[in-house]
């Protein structure tokens, strides 16, 4: 009985091995198959992987190629293009238009080609092909990019930032507006002369209040009120937060970008990392802080419109025309529109207007011969008109020049592919155009980086070579309120000579020539006395 258990227990021990050797053998057999499948996905995915290293390597080949006959430039880098060399280079040499005046130098060329971004962009220095630039068609275009549809709210409206018919519709307007409410004539002069008083007694107080003081502090509220008073019917009180919020942002503005748009123009990606350091916040802040201002303003406007106040002022003859187009499905008039017009004004005029003025009080400070003499000028002839004081206008024009406000103007786009300088342009290539080229042109001023007001008037006293000077631009595109900018500075800086003489403080420093780099150049803040004629 007990060999029988004992070979019965071996029986069973033998079939249960056999059986785990045969589970054994289906699992390695499983496993054969799982690592077979297995190894077919890994060749796939490697396979997958070479061709996307592939492809990356042939789009940076080909990004990196410059188009059919494209203008000379640096090489640009894949994604981010020349961005990071332009902004380094601009800190360095003080400004973008120096950047480009280098390489014009450096490439041999009037025309540079260059990538920011993935946009190509093309710049255009000496007076031919800055004339040029401005007098054909197929630059008449603005870019369509991200720093665009964000400087008006998400989408192109206003009239600096768009092209083709709605440019064409909202600048008609606005002109035949200005000329109604009396641009270039007397009711244009008396509301500059009005300004002008109300700044003379400003400047009496101060000078009274603190010896010594920074004009550049208080001219752009004045400049501003010059544009409000023809917009919205009615000036600002300086003491009005709306106002000094506002002209802060327009600085931080400026100086924050350049006239390509800055890093938000070619990479505009960066904003969901660097949304302070690229600039995006700063341009939100300025549009909630002006759509606030703004609309307060047109709300009141429409609660208080008759037909009989369409002549009045900017919102009230825009809100005649969107009654007039209230069955037009596409019609472009609408309070978000209006508010971009507005905003196109405030920016083109008050930033530039008031840093001119701002700096020919400076150059009084470097220059006081001039100062005398533009004084007994005055005290000859009045301040009645530009014609009657022929050296205080070179004296004007001299500054537009030789500090060069407004160094880098555009941005243009080409509306189709077209040529310069014997280069070919691609369709939607930006259009960068160089006036410090223009104005500081060796070749043609001599000694440019003199301040000679005496260039501006010939043999006989009269003014002469005023093709040369761009500040505005020229053509169609030609800035809108260059007559009201004239008027402001002319009427602004005579007045402020006719009453004070200007002179350095003697524990003050003289002024620093060298300017803040941005969208427009500025000066650093500087000190003077005012003493009262």
């Amino acid at each position: 009985m007990l060999n029988e258990s004992v070979w019965d227990l071996i029986a069973n021990r033998k079939d249960i091995d056999q059986r785990e050797c045969f589970a054994e053998i289906r699992a390695c057999s499983n496993l054969r198959n799982i690592f077979s499948i297995s190894e077919m996905e890994y060749i796939s995915l490697i396979f997958i992987l070479l061709s996307g290293i592939l492809g990356v390597i042939l789009w940076i080949r080909v990004n990196l190629c410059r188009p059919r006959n494209f203008p000379p430039g640096p090489q640009w880098l894949p994604f981010v293009g020349n961005s990071p060399q332009i902004r380094r280079e601009g800190r360095k040499l003080g400004g973008l238009h120096r950047v480009y005046e280098e390489w014009t130098k450096v490439y041999r060329s009037k025309v540079l080609g260059m990538k920011l971004g993935g946009n190509f962009y093309v710049v255009g220095s000496s007076y031919d092909i800055v004339r040029e630039i401005h007098m054909r068609e197929e630059f008449e275009g603005r870019p369509k990019n991200f720093f665009m549809r964000l400087r008006t709210m998400g989408s192109l409206r206003g009239i600096t930032c768009v092209d083709g018919a709605m440019w064409a519709e909202h600048r008609a307007f606005a002109v035949k507006h200005l000329r109604n409410a009396g641009y270039g004539r007397q009711p244009m002069e008396l509301m500059i002369a009005e300004e002008m008083d109300d700044l003379i007694k400003l400047i009496d107080s101060l000078r009274e209040a603190e010896g010594t003081f920074w004009p550049g502090k208080y001219l752009p509220v004045s400049v501003l009120n010059v544009l409000w008073t023809f917009t919205a019917g009615r000036r600002l009180g300086r003491d009005d937060e709306r106002i000094e919020k506002l002209l802060q942002l327009l600085q931080q503005r400026s100086r924050a970008f350049d006239m390509s748009g800055g890093v938000l123009s070619s990479m505009p990606w960066i904003r969901f990392f660097a949304p302070e350091w690229s600039g995006y916040n700063l341009i939100r802040r300025f549009n909630e802080e002006l759509k606030n201002l703004l609309m307060e303003t047109i709300e009141r406007h429409h609660a208080t419109y008759t037909e009989e106040k369409s002549s009045d002022d900017l919102i009230y003859a825009f809100i005649k025309e969107m009654k007039m187009q209230e069955d037009n499905d596409k019609t472009t008039f609408s309070d978000i529109q209006l508010t971009m017009v507005i905003l196109d004004i405030f920016i083109a005029g008050s930033q530039t207007t008031s840093t001119t003025i701002d700096l020919a009080l400076m150059a009084l400070l470097l220059f006081p011969a001039m100062q005398e003499k533009i004084y007994r000028e005055i005290c000859e002839n009045g301040r009645k008109s530009h014609g009657n004081l022929p050296f205080t206008e070179a004296y004007l024009m001299e500054v537009r020049r030789f500090f060069n406000v407004v160094p880098i103007s555009g941005p243009r786009r080409a509306t189709r592919e077209t040529n310069l300088g014997g280069y070919t342009v691609p369709k939607d290539t930006t259009i960068l155009i160089n006036l410090h080229s223009v104005h500081m042109d060796v070749d043609f001023w001599g000694d440019p980086q003199v301040f000679r007001p005496e260039r501006f008037l010939d043999d006989t006293g009269k003014i002469c070579n005023v093709e040369r000077l761009m500040p505005f631009g020229q053509g169609k595109r030609r800035c809108l309120g260059d007559t009201l900018a004239r008027a402001c500075i002319f009427t602004f800086f005579t007045g402020i000579v006719e009453k004070f003489k200007l002179s350095t403080g003697p524990q003050d420093e003289h002024p620093d020539v060298n300017l803040l780099p941005g969208i427009t150049l500025s000066p650093k803040p500087y000190k003077v006395l005012f003493e009262k004629r």
